[in-house]
């Protein structure tokens, strides 16, 4: 496989590139050379597929290069991207990490994991606004991924088939990757609804064959027709692929039998002027149905698709779809912009290229007014990933925008200065109310004026696009700061005040700089601007204060009772004789005791005890997240200790997020059984991420135990984190 990867790529490239395509291919197969698929084939077997992909693809020598290298740095032992610049360039190593993904910690929680993919899908956002080769080599990777996951645990196909339907396919489509897209969804459509799947195919299957077979006069009737009119073209059946019909017959409420473009004609030709030569053909042999008809060549669609769309009669009325393209428009349409690189050798500054992808530019845009990176993903899934309609400027230019825009959003898409100083839109030459749902081909002209000084808080709830909202939001954050800042230090004394709370005391630096911290804010002034623009909330900020508050009071309390503790402990008092729970009660050693199911303390941990109402002492780990509200009460508070010579086995229990594989809980079990440890319950649970939660309740005789049974969980490699309950 390596040699006639090399082979292909000097063919293309020279022997001059080949050299470092070599070097890279003998690179990647040292680091990998340990690994194995999930199938028990080689690892590299993987990177030098995805390079096979984008040569294919007529990609330049450093995206074949990179799609050879892309896993080194994720899987490879101390390998890092200054090792990649080092032998293979800039160039190269920018686009390895543009697709490397991020090495999750075994410490981690699951919150923290779900943090960590919402971060790499930034960072991989990000590397696409600034070269666009690196959704080319992250898609052929997933390609690759799914076209060979049948092998993989059902969890994982799960995993992986909802990831690529929710972001992969969307990217492959707003870069017009017509072939990828489609096979990326029919396989992940096969994994997250299999019944549906096989019923889809094999109703499709059928039809098919009919539609072909009722259409195959109809092909060898245009092969004639356009001989005789001197146009070279191949003529083909174009089949649905499986998603696009259940997706049409969901939104359609419809069957099967009622799509008529299950099986659509399509011609290639040599030159623009033969696609309307050959669309008059058509047109003066079969009836074209009004409205049916889409010229996608004098309008392009924004992902780069061009063709002629028509849908005619044949004789005995049954409607079918003709499309018309030359060669490179068919390559644009199955490959989108990696026609590009097919058609072009190199990029300039500013190609065609640029000006179709410069809606990339919103992205970086949204990355400097979002600050959490979940909310920037969502941002982008649904403003640019998701279903929309095709508007026009009054010059013919199409805005794209997702279903339900404005005219607001349409005006905050062009410029964010034509978006503040909006008065009125017309759409199709009409006035409308600013709150109008576009709809595709609407043709819109926003009217500006200089009197409309900047938003109104009402636009907030009438855009549909997260970049609008932020813009409005960035709008009255700058322009209004002054106000801001006094009109959010007094609604916070208002809601002290409210709450019978002394801001003296709460506006500590140690307190307000966690929540400056939190909210990734420089300034006291910053604080109370964003309080007072509706960043957030006065309560938000003094219910936090207010913890941070008890909590230092807590801690104190509770680092008095450890100096105690400890005190006793280099007095060498003696040891008390112990209730049978191994807990000795001050003042009343006679006292009935049982553990809080909130916390379960263990020997070891720092407890405090409270009296309750005809049931005895509770007893609470000193960090226990009850004993806050306990210690209002404070005369019912008890001083308790372990009495460590009369120590008996406790009840514990931990969580476990592990990988959902088979084998995961036998891992586990042997883990237990080395430790000599007696499992007395287990519950487990599957997650929509591919993992497992389970809940494992042992025998122990300390805390010391617990944790040394935590600390080996944490070895094996499926887990994901260990912590007790």
């Amino acid at each position: 496989m390596e040699e006639r990867l090399i082979a292909q790529f000097a063919e293309r490239f020279g022997e001059e590139q080949a050299k470092m395509m070599a070097e890279a291919v003998s690179f990647a197969s040292r680091v990998h050379c340990n690994q194995k698929r999930d199938d028990g084939t080689p690892f590299v077997t993987h990177p030098l597929t995805v390079a096979s992909y984008l040569l294919d693809m007529g990609m330049d020598a450093p995206t074949v290069i990179a799609g050879v290298l892309h896993d080194t740095v994720e899987d490879g032992d101390n390998v890092q991207i200054a090792d990649i610049e080092k032998m293979f360039g800039k160039e190269v190593a920018f686009l390895v990490d543009g697709v490397t993904k991020l090495t999750i910690s075994g410490k981690q929680t699951y919150v923290t994991k779900k943090q960590e993919q919402s971060e790499n899908l930034r960072k991989l956002f990000l590397a696409i606004a600034e070269d666009v080769r690196v959704v080319i080599i992250k898609l052929a990777d997933r390609l690759h991924n799914m076209r060979t996951i049948d092998v993989c645990s059902p969890q994982k196909q799960i995993k992986k088939s909802r990831e690529t339907l929710e972001v992969y396919a969307p990217l492959a489509h707003r870069f017009g990757m017509g072939a990828i897209r489609s096979e990326l969804e029919d396989l992940s459509f096969r994994y997250l609804m299999p019944e549906e799947y096989e019923s889809i195919k094999s109703q499709v299957d059928v039809q098919q064959k009919e539609r072909l077979a009722l259409l195959s006069s109809a092909m060898e009737k245009m092969k004639v027709l356009l001989k005789e009119a001197n146009i070279d073209g191949s003529i083909s059946g174009r089949p649905k692929h499986l998603y696009s019909a259940y997706r049409k017959m969901q939104r359609n409420n419809c069957t099967l039998h009622e799509l008529y473009d299950l099986i659509a004609i399509r011609i290639i030709v040599d030159t623009v002027t033969d696609c309307y030569a050959a669309l008059g053909v058509i047109h003066a042999t079969w009836k074209p149905l009004p409205g049916r008809f889409k010229d996608y060549i004098a309008m392009p669609k924004p992902n780069l698709y061009r063709s002629l769309h028509t849908t005619v009669m044949d004789e005995r009325g049954i409607p079918f779809e003709v499309q018309i393209r030359t060669k490179e428009m068919h390559a644009t349409a199955e490959y989108g912009i990696a026609a590009h690189w097919m058609y072009k050798e190199g990029r300039q500054s500013m190609t065609e290229l640029d000006r179709k992808t410069s809606w990339l530019r919103q992205v970086l845009e949204a990355d400097e007014t979002t600050e959490d990176s979940k909310e920037f993903v969502d941002n982008i899934l649904k403003d640019f990933l998701g279903e929309y309609v095709f508007v026009l400027t009054p010059k013919g230019e199409i805005i794209d925008l997702p279903v339900g825009s404005t005219p607001l959003d349409f005006a905050y898409r062009i410029h964010t200065k034509i978006g503040h100083h909006c008065q009125h839109a017309r759409v199709n030459g009409n006035v409308v109310r600013l709150d109008y749902k576009l709809k595709t081909n609407d043709v819109v002209e926003i009217i500006t004026s200089n009197s409309q000084a900047g938003p109104s808080r009402d636009w907030l709830s009438i855009v549909k696009t997260q970049s609008a909202k932020n813009k409005i939001r960035q709008w009255f954050k700058h322009e209004n700061r002054e106000e801001n800042i006094q009109r959010g230090r007094e609604m916070l004394e208002e809601t002290a005040k409210r709450h019978a709370q002394s801001l003296a005391i709460l506006m500590k630096p140690e307190y307000y700089n966690e929540v400056l911290k939190r909210h990734n804010l420089a300034s006291l002034d910053d604080l109370y601007s964003s309080i007072g623009f509706g960043g957030i909330s006065a309560g938000q900020v003094l219910h936090k204060l207010i913890d941070l508050h008890r909590k230092e009071e807590r801690l104190d309390e509770m680092q008095k009772k450890l100096g105690e503790a400890a005190d006793r402990e280099l007095s060498k008092k003696p040891l008390h004789k112990a209730n049978p729970k191994g807990i000795y009660v001050h003042g009343d050693p006679g006292m009935a005791v049982f553990f809080g199911n909130c916390c379960n303390p263990l020997p070891g941990d720092p407890i405090v005890g409270y009296i309750t109402r005809g049931r005895g002492v509770s007893v609470h780990r000193a960090d226990c997240k009850n004993v806050q509200s306990l210690m209002q009460d404070a005369e019912r508070m008890i001083e308790v200790e372990w009495a460590v010579d009369e120590r008996t086995n406790f009840s514990a229990t931990i969580r476990v997020f592990i990988e959902d594989r088979p084998g995961s809980l036998m891992e586990v079990s042997k883990v237990l059984l080395n430790l000599n440890v007696n499992m007395t319950d287990l519950s487990s649970r599957s997650t929509d991420d591919g993992f497992a939660a389970m809940e494992i309740t042992c025998t122990v005789a300390s805390a010391e135990q617990l944790g040394v049974i935590i600390s080996n969980l944490r070895k094996l490699k499926q887990v994901v984190d260990v912590f007790r309950v």
